[in-house]
């Protein structure tokens, strides 16, 4: 994890408890001796980054039961290292995807203070963005945008006179449903789950998965990217598996950017990583 994250540390339950009484439920002791929550349970995890988010940042946070529920350290990790790549703290960044729990916008306005910007596919998941932004002050700035063609990444989000500093993006990882599926029944299998919960994180069609993956989706940005050369500062986006990383670099270099980073990111068993470009010096 990042040195930076404040989440580094355990998570002081008894504070939690006290801005979110409803994760009282579903904290335990567990026979180590330590204090924390069943992380296969949908409804603990969601409570837990509530909570999280409320004593953080004072943000209440509500997101649909078949959403996907973000691990809030983790995405606040993504926003650190992407922090490091600029020299700068007027930040103005792009989340493409920013679904229903509008996490990176959240984050970056909250702890960072940057001006954000969300593009999102599915309109029912931006209508729950919306509805967050319009309940907390702290995100009023925070504006939303409709991508109305699923074909396009960039297109038709970015806008002629807009310029910024970063784009984030968390990209569906399964190449299509059956993917998802299997991968949703082999996390059943190895947390020991019963078969009636369907899976931990939740997560929508659009959330879960894309025609061809993650790599096919980052090619598709890497094409995208070249016609935003002087719009955008880097482009960025989370690579969950490390198989694809290097189709993804070459497809990226094709685009003749003048710097590539591949940023490693670790969070207990579960590693992942961060892939940037640009085209300016």
């Amino acid at each position: 994890m990042h040195p930076k994250n404040p989440f580094i540390k355990d998570y002081d339950f008894e504070i939690l408890i006290a801005n979110k009484a409803e994760l009282k439920e579903f904290v335990f002791v567990n026979e180590h001796g330590n204090t924390t929550i069943k992380f296969h349970d949908k409804q603990a995890v969601k409570t837990l980054n509530q909570a999280l988010l409320q004593t953080h940042y004072g943000i209440l946070w509500q997101i649909p039961e078949n959403n996907l529920c973000p691990p809030v350290p983790g995405r606040l990790d993504y926003l650190l290292h992407v922090s490091d790549l600029i020299n700068k703290t007027d930040i103005r960044l792009l989340d493409i995807g920013t679904g229903a729990n509008l996490i990176y916008p959240i984050l970056a306005t909250c702890h960072f203070n940057w001006h954000c910007t969300g593009s999102e596919v599915n309109e029912e998941a931006l209508q729950n963005a919306q509805e967050i932004i319009n309940q907390n002050a702290i995100l009023q700035k925070t504006t939303l945008r409709r991508q109305k063609f699923k074909s396009n990444i960039l297109n038709h989000v970015i806008e002629p006179d807009d310029f910024f500093d970063v784009v984030v993006c968390n990209p569906p990882f399964s190449k299509d449903l059956k993917e998802a599926q299997r991968k949703n029944q082999r996390k059943i299998t190895n947390l020991d789950l019963p078969t009636s919960e369907k899976r931990n994180f939740g997560g929508t069609p659009s959330e879960l998965w894309y025609k061809g993956g993650e790599e096919a989706f980052l090619k598709k940005m890497a094409q995208e990217s070249t016609l935003f050369k002087t719009q955008v500062q880097w482009f960025t986006s989370l690579i969950s598996k490390k198989k694809n990383l290097k189709n993804i670099k070459r497809a990226i270099k094709k685009t003749n950017p003048t710097e590539i980073k591949v940023i490693p990111m670790e969070h207990g068993n579960k590693k992942s990583h961060i892939i940037a470009w640009t085209f300016n010096t």
